[in-house]
């Protein structure tokens, strides 16, 4: 029986039920091989030789290949149709031969699919062929070059730009497209600028609306209106005159459908229609593909295979009818540049399979392949009819010309099962809908209204707008897309918010060194046209080593010329280069670098030890002026934390200072001093606004945790506090016991106001809502004092049954021994048992107590090792 090897168990399930009992289908659970994180994975000076290692987890997946492979001496590889899967195949190839599982009588073949379906994996298996050694090669090229860039320069960045985490061929790129995103954003200004609508109705007494497009006999560019008062006297422009239809001319148009999804057009479609990011889109993308419901979904490919067109096309005849197949069968044009991503589409692999049909449990699956099912099915249908009409109204005069654009779908073609979403959304007053209109009527004026508009800055980022510039630039390939957007935001470069892609000063502070010292390594043409070098490499048009060679001369040297920066020259070459987005121009020409506090120090950006960035004063300490890192915002000024704290005020002699911490804001009272290395903080509750915080809110927080009293059933005090879940009560000797009982409070206020009745009553919920959990256990036999360490040993009666307890040791009553004859020896056997086996130290024997020192009680000492 040949042994079949693929990349994950839900796949090799799946094939296992095609082939059958004749072969031995087994998982290789993904890469089993990479180059180790270390220096000298990569050794340039050795031609490039790469050092593998066999991933720990890998290791009983290979050693159930190769017990496999001694009973049956045949090798087949099914690992996905791509460069990655290629490499998979080869490193498996790599690894048995290295143990001497594949030996030279061994037959080892390849096999590909493009879908997990019965004909096509029988299919592949009648066509066997060899590893393509060329896309190999592409694959080490392009793991070489990210280990030499990653290894390289992270550590570049990490000794002289504080809080760097990591650099990527790949990844410093995406980088820079969000940060000069923002950039443009910042440096936007606003222009103002008016339009003039009217509400316009015809002799039949249909309302519609037309915009001013001609004033004074002149044409209206896009800012001739740039104030109020000029829109004005356009409104009166057009009520001092009558107007009449000139024209209405209605022109046929016609909207052809999307060709079906590749990989990237799928992450930026899941993106707009469900929020789904790239990796999450890819994720569920490969559980359908596992469950034979799509075909491979990492692809450059927008052709569909003659079968599925056929399908497509009787599918779309049955649900729809003959009118809405074209006459002809849509052909789509390949985008794939070489050998790896000349796959198909992404589609259904059966399209007579509806979402309905295909009953998935899953939600996101099911979303996902509604999503692929209707792409697919509309691409080979007819394009959408419509009728364009502009209409356009005038004075006798002509000094004034209005014109009103409108549409009337004639047949909805595609449009009926899909239609492709947008990044923004955009109202175009062409989808208007016109009444019958003739020209030469009057139009009668119903009301004229000006409008103010600003114009917007661009926006920023969705995962969906980024992967689709990346794609423009040639920059990546659709299998790394998704990996690249999570790991900028995994270091903290970037964040999410609302769907948008906005860069953190880590991110600002990368790009702004990588391009002032390694700018060409992070440069759009030089990143696309190493992307072309490494599909000729795939192509088998170009010699990988050479590719290798040619990159590190250049790279190699641009490293060297940066060991000898000190982190000051860095710092201040970053602030030269940002100097127009720090510290833009003043309104009366001052120095925009001057410190508006003390009017002699010169502003500068400084680095936190956190990672994050400031402005701050060149005469730090005696000055201690801070503003966020970016443009001047007196308003984020007055309000912001900087890194040395916002300043709330004195109290008791202290400062009272509210900082942003690794785990949260918090309230602080004094300076962390040699002498005072830990003062009074309290963390600020998640449902204040750090920023607005007062200087009685923080000595609140900074008096906790409140004591209400001794609890009158015991004595033992009653604590209220704001802990890491919320406000809450603790009925124990302290706050910090790790004991005692715990019970929610419902509102912050509530820590400053419960008395001590509703606590007793809320701890007694609290208690009785888990049972016995919540007091202390009783013995249900004492065996006395432990002979050799002290402490009273004790039998208890468990949730899983009896046990002996001696301190924090618990032993397990085997159930051949009854509880009420377990003797102290024994108990003391049990425990020395599960202390070695917890590997805890054996209670020690207790020493004497010191002389005129009976009353103090010590604790065990501990035994010695050895």
């Amino acid at each position: 029986m040949p042994v079949v090897v693929v990349e994950s168990p839900a796949k090799a399930k799946k094939i296992n039920g095609y082939l059958g009992s004749n072969y031995t289908v087994l998982a290789s659970y993904g890469h089993v091989r990479d180059l180790p994180p270390k220096d000298g994975s990569v050794l340039p000076d050795e031609d490039f030789d790469m050092k593998w290692e066999i991933a720990a987890d890998s290791k009983k997946h290979i050693k159930a290949i190769v017990d496999a492979l001694k009973n049956d001496n045949e090798l087949i590889l099914a690992t996905d149709p791509d460069r990655e899967g290629e490499a998979i195949s080869w490193h498996l190839t790599e690894a048995l031969i290295a143990k001497k599982a594949i030996k030279k009588d061994t037959p080892v073949s390849r096999v590909v699919f493009n879908a997990i379906t019965k004909s096509a994996v029988t299919e592949a298996m009648k066509n066997p062929r060899q590893v393509d050694e060329p896309l190999v090669d592409a694959y080490l090229a392009r793991r070489a070059l990210d280990y030499l860039v990653g290894f390289n320069l992270s550590p570049v960045l990490w000794r002289k730009l504080p809080g760097a985490k990591s650099a990527g061929r790949v990844q410093s790129v995406c980088l820079r497209i969000i940060v000069e995103r923002e950039m443009e954003i910042e440096a936007f200004r606003s222009q103002e600028y008016w339009t003039v609508k009217a509400l316009l109705q015809s002799p039949r007494g249909q309302t519609f609306e037309a915009r001013l497009t001609t004033l004074a006999g002149k044409k209206l560019d896009k800012f001739d209106l740039g104030n109020a008062t000029q829109a004005e006297m356009a409104v009166q422009a057009i009520n001092s005159r009558d107007l009449v239809i000139q024209s209405v001319e209605a022109k046929p148009a016609t909207r052809n459908p999307s060709p079906p999804f590749m990989t990237s057009t799928l992450q930026q479609e899941a993106s707009r229609k469900f929020g789904m990011g790239a990796k999450q889109t890819m994720s569920v993308a490969q559980r359908l593909y596992e469950a034979g419901l799509i075909t491979y979904m990492r692809t450059d490919g927008i052709d569909m295979a003659p079968e599925a067109v056929t399908g497509a096309r009787d599918a779309i005849k049955a649900k729809f009818g003959e009118k809405y197949l074209p006459d002809q069968p849509r052909l789509y044009k390949n985008k794939a540049k070489n050998a790896q991503e000349a796959h198909e589409c992404i589609r259904p692999t059966e399209m007579s399979v509806s979402t309905e049909d295909a009953k998935i449990a899953d939600a996101d699956q099911r979303k996902l392949y509604d999503l692929i099912y209707k792409r697919t099915m509309a691409s080979q249908m007819a394009a959408a009819r419509l009728e364009r009409t502009v209409v356009d109204i005038t004075s006798a005069d002509e000094q004034v010309v209005l014109r009103a654009n409108g549409q009337v779908m004639v047949f909805d073609g595609f449009i009926a099962i899909y239609e492709e979403g947008k990044d923004d959304t955009v109202v175009d007053d062409d989808d208007k809908r016109l009444p019958q209109l003739t020209a030469g009527e009057k139009a009668e004026k119903k009301s004229v209204d000006p409008e103010q508009h600003f114009t917007q800055p661009p926006p920023r980022y969705t995962e969906a707008t980024l992967v689709k510039r990346m794609e423009e630039l040639g920059i990546g390939r659709p299998s790394t897309y998704a990996s690249i957007v999570t790991t900028i935001q995994d270091r903290g470069y970037v964040e999410k918010d609302k769907n948008r892609l906005i860069p953190q000063d880590k991110g600002r502070l990368v790009t702004a060194f990588l391009t002032n010292y390694f700018r060409k390594y992070i440069g759009y043409d030089f990143t696309a046209d190493l992307e072309n070098q490494l599909d000729e490499v795939s192509a088998g048009a170009a010699d990988y080593k050479k590719v290798l060679a040619r990159f590190w001369r250049d790279f190699s040297a641009a490293i060297a010329e940066t060991a000898d920066l000190r982190i000051t020259e860095v710092l201040e070459k970053i602030n030269e280069v940002l100097e127009p987005h720090l510290f833009p121009p003043t309104e009366d020409g001052s120095d925009p670098r001057l410190c508006p506090n003390c009017g002699a120090g010169r502003l500068s950006m400084r680095t936190a030890r956190s990672g994050g960035a400031f402005i701050g004063c060149s005469n730090y300490p005696e000055c201690r002026y801070t503003r966020p890192f970016g443009p001047p915002n007196p308003e984020a000024e007055a309000s912001a934390i900087p890194p040395e704290g916002k300043l709330l005020g004195i109290d008791d002699g202290d400062e009272i200072r509210i900082f942003k911490g690794r785990f949260g804001p918090y309230a602080q009272r004094g300076e962390v001093t040699e002498e005072n290395k830990k003062p009074p903080r309290q963390g600020i509750p998640a449902e204040w606004e750090p920023e607005d915080v007062t200087l009685d809110q923080a000595l609140m927080l900074l008096s906790l945790p409140r004591e209400l009293g001794p609890h009158p059933e015991d004595g033992i005090p009653v604590w209220a506090n704001i802990g890491r879940y919320g406000p809450y009560l603790k009925h124990a000797e302290s706050t910090s016991h790790r004991g005692g009982t715990n019970a929610n409070l419902e509102s912050i206020d509530d820590v400053w106001t419960v008395g001590m009745n509703r606590a007793v009553q809320l701890l007694a919920e609290k208690v009785a809502s888990r049972g016995a959990r919540g007091k202390a256990a009783v013995p249900i036999r004492e065996l006395g004092e432990h002979p050799e360490a002290g402490g009273p040993v004790n039998i208890y009666d468990g949730k899983y049954g009896p046990y002996v307890k001696w301190e924090k040791i618990n032993a397990t009553i085997p159930d051949t021994v009854e509880p009420s004859e377990l003797t102290l020896a024994q108990a003391v056997h049990l425990i020395d048992e599960r202390a070695e086996k917890a590997g805890k130290k054996k209670p020690a024997r207790k020493k004497a107590p010191a002389k005129k020192t009976a009353a103090t009680k010590k604790k065990p000492a501990a035994k010695k090792a050895g």
